[in-house]
């Protein structure tokens, strides 16, 4: 089983989306949020600060204390966390350009005309949003 982290960072009412190359292997040409996978022995919050850095070379200040939604997908072997980012240092910029070609923020109203990676998405990230508005 792929053990995955995402994090939703949420500002101004809108959510931090990546789109993944279409050349990924595992979902690919979709919307994602930003994550990777939990190496051995690493924790999930860890591994959550780890990949925002890598990917967005963000550091993550205030993170809640249990995952908003897990999910897992039996085809692709996956389990996935999915943690709401409420502070984070620096400036999102797309620092893996193999893994997205590029990231956006998303209003609740673009949403439902997005590939989105899981059909899940669109619903939790806009409540997400709606119960997050800062």
């Amino acid at each position: 089983m792929h053990h995955v982290v995402t994090g939703a960072l949420v500002e101004a009412g809108r959510v931090l989306l990546g789109h993944r190359a279409a050349s990924r292997r595992w979902y690919p040409d979709v919307w994602d949020l930003p994550g990777g996978h939990v190496d051995d022995g690493e924790s999930e919050l860890d591994a959550l600060r780890r990949e925002l850095h890598e990917e967005l070379g963000v550091e993550v200040t205030a993170v809640e204390a249990d995952p908003v939604a897990r999910i897992t997908d039996p085809v692709a072997d996956l389990q996935l966390g999915l943690w709401l980012v409420r502070a984070w240092a620096g400036v999102p910029v797309n620092r893996c350009l193999e893994e997205h070609d590029e990231v956006r923020w998303i209003s609740p109203a673009e949403l439902p005309g997005l590939r989105l990676a899981h059909p899940g998405y669109a619903d939790l990230l806009g409540r997400l949003l709606t119960e997050n508005a800062r």
